[in-house]
């Protein structure tokens, strides 16, 4: 039996993710109470086959002493000898707030409206959850599309055969690290194009700034002793059982350095690893690329 437990901060999408689960025939229980949780495994395993895929949704909604719940039935769960895989939707302040405001909802936690407040408390609840997971996913920059991907690329039904689904995200050390990067490198002592006035306003996207930074002898030592520690770790942790790894990569604003490497490194690893998917999160954050 394939048993995934959805847990993770209201607004990160977790009714979306139930739906693309039970689209792959899974069978969903949406606001599960986890002391019920190991009377429907046991359900579940004597129904014949019918229910060999299952999934629990468990987070605050069932109220504030729901997480202290859900993280002992998984220590029991654990003594009991099952396997299970632990999701964790994660997506920052800013993305959660305006998600509520899109759909006029209020947040379980939440007094008098204030959302902020809610979230806080409900990072705090969700906090021991989020440790014990097995996979955490940032929502804040993936579209629908996108995290049925991701999803697709984990738990369908070929994701046991395929390759490692690898995703590297540029973004700017000034903005924050990428909450779900497994390793994180940072080109802040290449040069910058930044203080060139002709490419300031491009993007590693573009060959200019591509050509500017690959045009110097420590940016193309770096991204082949990248390259080669990469093609040595990922299969080691493919026949660990790894499923994905997200690489992040890293520079001042998150607009040139990063973004070229990244866009270098896709092209380096996409003829062995064709499950890559390339994000800059950044990229347009900074005033003058709007």
């Amino acid at each position: 039996m394939r048993l995934i437990i959805i847990s993770g901060i209201s607004g990160a999408g977790k009714a979306t993710v139930a739906k693309e689960f039970e689209d792959m025939g899974y069978y969903c229980v949406d606001n599960m109470p986890p002391t019920l949780i190991p009377k429907f495994i046991e359900l579940c395993s004597s129904s014949n086959g019918k229910l060999d895929n299952v999934v629990f949704v468990a987070d605050v909604r069932g109220g504030e002493g729901v997480c202290e719940e859900l993280s002992a039935e998984l220590k029991s769960l654990n003594r009991a000898g099952y396997e299970y895989d632990l999701l964790f939707l994660e997506a920052d302040d800013e993305t959660i707030v305006r998600r509520y405001k899109m759909t006029r909802r209020s947040h379980p936690l939440s007094e008098d409206g204030d959302i902020l407040e809610g979230l806080k408390k409900e990072r705090a609840l969700l906090a021991q959850i989020k440790r014990e997971a097995s996979y955490i996913i940032d929502t804040s920059d993936l579209s629908v599309n996108d995290l049925k991907d991701r999803l697709r690329h984990l738990f369908g039904s070929g994701a046991l055969g395929a390759k490692m689904f690898i995703t590297i995200e540029s973004f700017g050390f000034k903005y924050g690290l990428p909450v779900d990067s497994d390793m994180v490198f940072d080109v802040r002592f290449l040069p910058n194009p930044f203080h060139c006035e002709e490419l300031r306003e491009h993007t590693g996207e573009e060959a200019c700034v591509q050509d500017y930074v690959m045009n110097f002898e420590q940016s193309r030592t770096f991204l082949k002793k990248l390259v080669d520690l990469l093609l040595y770790l990922i299969p080691l942790f493919e026949e660990e059982g790894k499923p994905q790894l997200n690489i992040g990569i890293g520079c001042t604003g998150g607009c040139h350095r990063s973004v070229t490497i990244g866009e270098k490194l896709r092209e380096e690893l996409i003829g062995r690893y064709p499950n890559i998917r390339l994000t800059h999160r950044d990229i347009l954050k900074d005033s003058l690329h709007k």
